[in-house]
């Protein structure tokens, strides 16, 4: 049962896991400090092994701010108090990042480096579009409303689809999974049959060869299989 763990963890974190500069400084830093604790390490787990999840809750939460900020600039207000109401007023992935926003713009500074300076790298295309179209307002003059209006409506084609994106690729998604278990499920069934095909992969080097190769392969696989899957989606 071990080959079968091994390979099944290892499919499962080539799919999920971190890119590997992210990782590598987290892990890094975890054994200079170690964790905090309990939530430490659960915080660490969630926010790496789903890094697509967090983008898209970034995604939503631009559409819904430019939202947000355009009823507010209808309502009559000012561009730097209907945008510390709109941040105050909702809920982010990450809330610490936007409070330096709430304050630039209570204060009348650059807003628009304070924009791009919180959005993520994955899934702050709606706050890098936020931030163009405070300079353009601020260059130009005028007519910022009608700006967030079209990036809110440009931020919900581009969700839309990117959706659809997602619905396509998701047999690819399902057929390169079964691909990576199959591996661990013919593992199974050999034991099952009284095989002991453990005995021969942990039992010498020409197993051990055999379960390092498999795996190298397995992985590569997955890896491929994302790297297209990726590049599919960013177009």
């Amino acid at each position: 049962m071990t080959g079968a763990v091994i390979l099944a963890a290892l499919a499962a974190w080539l799919w999920t896991g971190p890119d590997s500069g992210t990782a590598r400084l987290e892990r890094l830093r975890l054994r200079r400090h170690g964790p905090d604790g309990p939530r430490d390490l659960l915080r660490w787990i969630t926010r790496f092994t789903r890094p697509s999840r967090q983008a898209e809750a970034w995604r939503a939460s631009s559409v819904e701010l430019c939202q947000v900020l355009a009823a507010e600039l209808a309502a009559g207000r000012t561009a730097g108090e209907a945008l510390s109401r709109a941040v105050s007023s909702m809920e982010f992935p990450d809330p610490m990042v936007m409070r330096p926003v709430i304050a630039v713009a209570r204060d009348g500074g650059d807003v628009s480096e304070a924009l791009l300076a919180a959005a993520p790298e994955r899934g702050g295309e709606g706050l890098q579009r936020l931030a163009a179209c405070w300079r353009a307002a601020a260059t130009v003059g005028g007519g910022f409303s009608a700006l967030v209006d079209r990036v809110a409506a440009s931020l919900r084609e581009a969700e839309a689809h990117r959706r659809d994106v997602a619905a396509q690729l998701a047999g690819p998604r399902a057929t390169a999974r079964l691909l990576a278990g199959l591996p661990a499920l013919g593992l199974l069934m050999a034991t099952g049959l009284g095989m002991r095909p453990l005995d021969f992969l942990l039992g010498g080097p020409a197993g051990a060869a055999c379960l390092i190769v498999g795996v190298a392969l397995d992985g590569c696989g997955l890896w491929w299989t994302r790297f297209l899957v990726t590049r599919a989606e960013q177009t």
